[in-house]
């Protein structure tokens, strides 16, 4: 026997994620699931689920076809788009100067953050990488209330689009950095968990930088050192 409540799915990887589904998206009406690992988002167990949305808060792979075929699958992403379509959008955004941004709600579709669009919501990219997600998480799921009602009609994205290319671990190393400011920016960009944290290479050690702040005429901020193994 079932409870006639309408179902919903949250797919998301990170911590804080985790932490306003069970404060707040849960409470939402409705019967909620959440899916947290990559393993877990199989097409038998959405359709077993049949969700009527698929919200995806943070999802770093390609979900399967079939899902994003036959299931209302809604990612929010960091950027305005067609402005922004791609990998780490927020790290890309602040290489580039951009202070704040906006967290777009769309329906999935075969082309990577290609489908149209549900809402717009202004967003800041002031803080550390961990405290803007957790802005976002926020806002998103503010945003996830207002698309329970089925009124929001999602709209073709106009423009040509702007494709960032998702970062890899390596571009974390410190390197050509120009002024205070850009190496702030820098630091705090990647200060997240499950980040490769922005660090330099000395002597034989790795220092690993976080929780950076800006002031006074220089970076302050805390800093991890490990020896690097020797290859053998």
């Amino acid at each position: 026997m079932t409870s006639g409540r309408t179902k919903y799915l949250v797919v998301a990887t990170k911590p804080w994620n985790r932490r306003i589904f069970i404060e707040t998206i849960c409470r939402y009406p409705g019967e909620w699931e959440f899916i947290g690992q990559r393993e877990d988002l199989t097409p038998e167990r959405v359709t077993a689920l049949a969700p009527q949305y698929i919200f995806f808060l943070h999802w770093s792979w390609k979900v399967p076809a079939e899902i994003v075929k036959h299931f209302e699958c809604v990612c929010f992403h960091m950027t305005d788009v067609p402005y922004g379509r791609g990998g780490s959008p927020l790290q890309n955004l602040i290489v580039r100067g951009v202070r704040k941004t906006k967290l777009t709600a769309l329906r999935m579709v075969e082309e990577l953050d290609a489908g149209p669009v549900y809402l717009k919501e202004d967003l800041s990219l002031e803080g550390s990488a961990e405290e803007i997600y957790v802005r976002a998480s926020r806002l998103a799921a503010d945003m996830i209330k207002r698309l329970l009602d089925g009124t929001v009609a999602p709209s073709a994205q106009v423009g040509p689009p702007t494709i960032f290319k998702r970062r890899k671990p390596d571009e974390s190393e410190i390197r050509q950095v120009g002024t205070l400011p850009e190496l702030h920016d820098f630091i705090r960009m990647l200060d997240a968990e499950g980040y490769p944290r922005a660090y330099l290479m000395h002597a034989g050690f790795r220092y690993e930088f976080s929780r950076a702040a800006l002031y006074d005429g220089r970076v302050v901020a805390d800093v991890t050192i490990t020896p690097v193994k020797k290859e053998e």
